[in-house]
């Protein structure tokens, strides 16, 4: 193999996956896709990249496989898309020289006790919260803090585990249920430690910044508790000037206290009657196709742009566009096996309805879990007018329907 090559660590399953892949074409370079199971990433074999299987939890081993490709080629970048492997992935990068991340900024921002102190010591408002290792801690901790309390756990990623608990009985139940999980969805050794924060009530927002600026504010469609299930996502949110100006005051603020100003990073936050408050901060690109909703509604290539911050150019965040984008994800309302979804002609028909994607196949398990694994499929529009966007979106997201066996 010769040439230039892009190391991904592991990668997410859905969504963009694909595109940094087509991203570091772009760059002139091959994506080479480090994979512990190789089936979880069928879009690889589409792509014809090359694709390695190894432990991706030994990083001596990792380390020695691209050490070997960068005598063999010119190794340009190592990162990874995935919330479960980008510290390893910045860990890695640091000891071969490359481009990336500051390692102790994600070190504390994936563990959301760590993450909340740092940023409560830079007087950024978060939530009330305690840790707790056992069900008897949490109920205490619950009782200190007031219920109801939302639930976590201290590494999660996508809402899963995440829930509001009401009673006492809620929290002891739903953190043994945590404290007895040992591994992660990936099979990673998980902290066997929870993290209970007060009840933050508002609409929700995220801030999408990149390398500290702010890219735009994304207002965000979640489930009724509960469980926090992202259901939609309008770009950008439909927001006053002076709510804006502090939601992205704040989300700047958070992102420099825990040192996340080299590359993409994702703030959510609730705006409550006394102004912003930051629920978390994601030391990565934002989920849930909104890069592509932003790219859709500002012509800025979010994927591109960090590709390039990969392999060590500088990135380019010129607009081009001035629209609007919105997401809808179709989710079953209770669990079965997927018979057929219908509507789907009816809903590609919709005004600006540019996609709309099926994640299942007919006889597929559907096992609702209050996470996002719960969506089976999305519609996506984009149109020069933020009302349209987002009524249509919802008006095809209506015209989908289920058949459950």
């Amino acid at each position: 193999m010769t040439g230039r090559t892009v190391v991904f660590l592991e990668s997410n399953t859905t969504g963009t996956g694909r595109l940094f892949m087509r991203a570091a074409r772009a760059e002139g370079c091959e994506p080479v896709l480090l994979a512990t199971r190789p089936g979880l990433y069928p879009f690889a074999e589409e792509e014809s990249v090359r694709i390695v299987e190894i432990d991706t939890a030994d990083e001596a081993a990792v380390l020695e496989l691209c050490e070997q490709l960068a005598r063999d080629t010119e190794l340009k970048g190592l990162t990874s898309t995935s919330d479960y492997y980008i510290l390893s992935a910045a860990r890695l990068a640091g000891r071969l020289g490359l481009p990336g991340p500051s390692v102790a900024g994600i070190e504390t921002c994936r563990d959301k006790q760590l993450q909340h102190e740092a940023l409560r010591a830079a007087g950024v408002r978060v939530p009330a919260s305690l840790v707790a290792g056992t069900p008897d801690e949490a109920a205490s901790a619950a009782r200190q803090l007031g219920l109801p309390v939302v639930i976590k756990p201290v590494g999660g990623s996508g809402s899963v585990g995440v829930r509001l608990c009401r009673t006492e009985d809620e929290v002891a139940q739903h953190a043994a249920v945590l404290l007895s999980r040992t591994l992660n969805e990936r099979g990673i050794p998980i902290r066997r430690m929870i993290l209970l924060q007060q009840l933050v009530q508002g609409p929700e927002y995220s801030v999408e910044t990149f390398a500290g600026e702010v890219v735009g504010i994304t207002g965000k469609h979640v489930s009724d508790p509960p469980v926090f299930v992202e259901l939609g996502h309008d770009f950008p949110a439909a927001l006053d000037e002076a709510d804006a100006r502090a939601i992205a005051a704040i989300a700047l603020r958070a992102v420099a206290a825990l040192d996340l100003n080299w590359g993409a990073a994702h703030t959510e936050l609730r705006l409550t009657p006394g102004g912003p408050v930051i629920i978390e901060v994601n030391s990565r690109m934002a989920g849930g196709f909104i890069p592509e909703l932003v790219r859709r509604a500002t012509g800025i290539d979010l994927i591109r742009e960090l590709t390039r911050r990969v392999v060590g150019k500088e990135a380019r965040l010129g607009r081009n566009a001035a629209g609007h984008a919105s997401i809808r994800f179709f989710v079953p309302d209770r669990s079965g096996t997927l018979a057929a979804l219908n509507g789907v002609a009816e809903a590609r028909a919709v005004p600006d309805v540019c996609d709309l994607s099926l994640y299942r196949e007919p006889g597929f398990t559907v096992a609702l879990a209050g996470d996002f694994h719960d969506r089976i499929g999305h519609v996506m529009t984009a149109s020069h007018d933020a009302a349209a966007a987002r009524a249509s979106a919802d008006h095809a997201l209506s015209l989908l329907s289920v058949a459950l066996a």
